[in-house]
C-alpha cells in the first residue's frame, strides 16, 4: 500500500477517451514543437483557467508554493523588522519566507478541532508592527476567513491565505485561494492538484497587487531589461504549466473522491470511538490533502502499523517556533496567546494513507489495522 499513489492517476480516462498519460504526452509534444520553455502560451492559458476556477481576477503562476508566499509578502511591502502573524503548526515554508525578508514570524495558537489558526489568538497578537497575517488552510480545509478578514479589516492588515494544502476546497461556497487579499498555493506533486515538479500560484482580485506580484516573479521587470522592483526568478516552467493543463479535467472528480474517502474514514473510525478524527468547520469542505487523526502513544501505533505494511506520516512533529532555523531568527509567540493546542497536536497527530484512488479494500485494511492496534 502507498501513502500517496501518484501513478494511478495516469491511467484515468478523460472525456475524449484518452488516458491522462496520453493527454500529457500530447501537451508535451506541442511544447517541444513550439520550444517556448519559459513563459510559453501554456502559462497564460493556465493562469486564465485557474483564476476563473478560484473566482478571482488574477492568477500569477510561479515556480513553487514557497515562491508564491515570498512573492506575496514582497508585493505587500514586508520589510525587516515588520511582524507577520501566522500559525506555529504547519510546514516551515510559511515562516521561512517571513524570516528570509528579515521580518518577524509571530505565532498564534490553533483551533484544536480544525488545526487552523485561531482568529481570537490572531487579534491578541496584533501590534503596531503587524504588516500581514498568513493563515494556513491546513490538511485541506480553509481557515476561518470570515472572522480573520473581519479582524484584519478593522486593523487594515492584508491577509495571505497559504492554500498549499486546500486548493479545491470551499468555504461558504467560495473557493480556497479566493478568500482573502491574496491566496497562494503549491502544485508540488503530492498536493491535491499537483504538477510533476515544483510549481505554485498567487491569486488576487487586486489589479495593482497582481501586477506587482507578476513583476516580482520576473526579477522585478516591468519591461525588457527595465526593473522597477527587486524580484526573484519565480516563473513557472512551461512544462509544468502544460502538465497542469492536462491534469485539470480530472481535478473536480478527484476532489469528490477525496471528500468521499475522507467521509468514509471518519464514518468507520468515528463509530469505533477510539481516536480523534478530522472535524470540518461549519461551511467548509475539505480536499483532505492529509487525513489526519489523533492517537495516544503515537510511536507505538506507527510502529505496529508499519509492521502491517500500513504507511503513515506525522504532519507535523515539531512546532515552527521550536525549529532551530526559526529560533536563530527573531520570532515570538504571542504573550497573550501561547500555543498549547498546537503543542498537543504536534504530539498526537498521525496521517493515514490518502489519495483520490485509494481503494475501499485498502481503506478497510487501514481501518482494521488501526482498530486492532488501538483496542
Amino acid at each position: 500500500m502507498q501513502f500517496i499513489d501518484l501513478k494511478a492517476q495516469q491511467q484515468q480516462r478523460l472525456s475524449d477517451g484518452r488516458t491522462l498519460r496520453q493527454a500529457i504526452d500530447t501537451r508535451l509534444q506541442a511544447l517541444l514543437e513550439h520550444g517556448q520553455y519559459i513563459l510559453g502560451p501554456e502559462v497564460a492559458e493556465l493562469e486564465f483557467l485557474l483564476a476563473n476556477y478560484v473566482g478571482v481576477d488574477h492568477c500569477i503562476a510561479v515556480a513553487s508554493g514557497t515562491d508564491a508566499l515570498l512573492i506575496a509578502l514582497m508585493a505587500l511591502g514586508v520589510q525587516p523588522g515588520d511582524e507577520v502573524i501566522t500559525t506555529p503548526f504547519s510546514f516551515i515554508a510559511t515562516s521561512e519566507t517571513i524570516a528570509l525578508l528579515g521580518a518577524v514570524p509571530v505565532y498564534a495558537d490553533i483551533d484544536p478541532l480544525s488545526y487552523n489558526i485561531d482568529p481570537a489568538c490572531i487579534e491578541a497578537a496584533i501590534t503596531s508592527r503587524t504588516k500581514a497575517i498568513i493563515p494556513v488552510s491546513l490538511y485541506g480545509q480553509p481557515a476561518d476567513f470570515s472572522a480573520i478578514n473581519s479582524i484584519a479589516s478593522r486593523y487594515e492588515i492584508p491577509v495571505i491565505e497559504d492554500g498549499a494544502q486546500s486548493f479545491g476546497s470551499k468555504q461558504n461556497g467560495k473557493r480556497s485561494c479566493g478568500l482573502s487579499t491574496v491566496g497562494t498555493t503549491s502544485f508540488f506533486p503530492s498536493k491535491p492538484f499537483g504538477a510533476y515538479g515544483d510549481a505554485g500560484a498567487c491569486f488576487t482580485s487586486d489589479g495593482d497587487l497582481a501586477e506587482r506580484m507578476r513583476r516580482i516573479s520576473r526579477h522585478g521587470q516591468s519591461r525588457r531589461y527595465f526593473h522597477t522592483d527587486l524580484g526573484i526568478n519565480g516563473r513557472i516552467d512551461t512544462i509544468q504549466a502544460a502538465i497542469l493543463l492536462a491534469k485539470f479535467e480530472l481535478f473536480e472528480s478527484e476532489v469528490a473522491s477525496r471528500e468521499r474517502i475522507g467521509a468514509r474514514y471518519s464514518q468507520q473510525l468515528g463509530q469505533a470511538g477510539i481516536l480523534t478524527t478530522p472535524q470540518l468547520a461549519l461551511g467548509n469542505t475539505s480536499v483532505y490533502a492529509q487525513y489526519t487523526i489523533q492517537v495516544d502513544h503515537r510511536l507505538e501505533v506507527q510502529t505496529t502499523l508499519k509492521e502491517k505494511n500500513i504507511p503513515t506520516a506525522v504532519h507535523y512533529p515539531t512546532l515552527l517556533c521550536q525549529q532551530p532555523a526559526i529560533k536563530s531568527c527573531s520570532s515570538r509567540c504571542s504573550e497573550q496567546c501561547s500555543s498549547p493546542n498546537a503543542q498537543k497536536a504536534s504530539e498526537r497527530v498521525l496521517s493515514l494513507p490518502m489519495h483520490p484512488y485509494l481503494s475501499e479494500t485498502d481503506q478497510d485494511c487501514v481501518v482494521a489495522a488501526l482498530k486492532s492496534t488501538i483496542l
